[in-house]
């Protein structure tokens, strides 16, 4: 039986490193199907991924040329949903306005296990920096899985 149903990603605009952990991870092999996602912090309009993400992803044989950036909500917080974020800042943030609600929020890097704190934002950088950004991303959610694969493994 799985801890989660749904794992979300959630970086400043949902137009990076969200989606391009989402594609990584949706292309990872789970012992039962989990939904992934991605939301942003700030979130005008709904914009697709930045083009120099969706280069790498391609690079990559991933995807996510059909997403668009959603916002994220109080709603987003239940107790089946584990929530990921990119930054302490991000974390703190939702804490300070959420903070009744907030329920399975982690740095992405903490529930890996990493001890590397932030992801790293390419945004303004070549296509150098979203290669790097995506492969310390890969890099956290091999972790990520396999910890998930694990705990799902003890409550059975």
């Amino acid at each position: 039986m799985k801890k989660y149903d749904k794992v979300l990603f959630v970086s400043h605009s949902d137009t990076c490193r969200g989606p391009m952990a989402e594609a990584i991870m949706q292309n990872k092999v789970l012992l039962e199907d989990i939904l992934i996602d991605s939301k942003g912090m700030i979130v005008l309009f709904p914009e697709p991924v930045n083009q120099k993400a969706e280069e790498i992803l391609n690079r990559n044989d991933l995807t996510m040329k059909e997403h668009e950036a959603v916002q994220f909500t109080r709603d987003d917080f239940d107790e089946r949903t584990l929530i990921l974020v990119m930054e302490k800042g991000q974390a703190d943030k939702i804490r300070e306005e959420y903070r009744d609600a907030v329920k399975n929020l982690y740095l992405v890097t903490e529930y890996s296990g990493s001890e590397d704190g932030d992801i790293y934002n390419p945004i303004g950088g070549d296509l150098e920096e979203y290669g790097k950004c995506f492969q310390i991303l890969k890099n956290e959610i091999t972790h990520i899985v396999e910890r998930l694969m694990s705990e799902e493994e003890q409550i059975c």
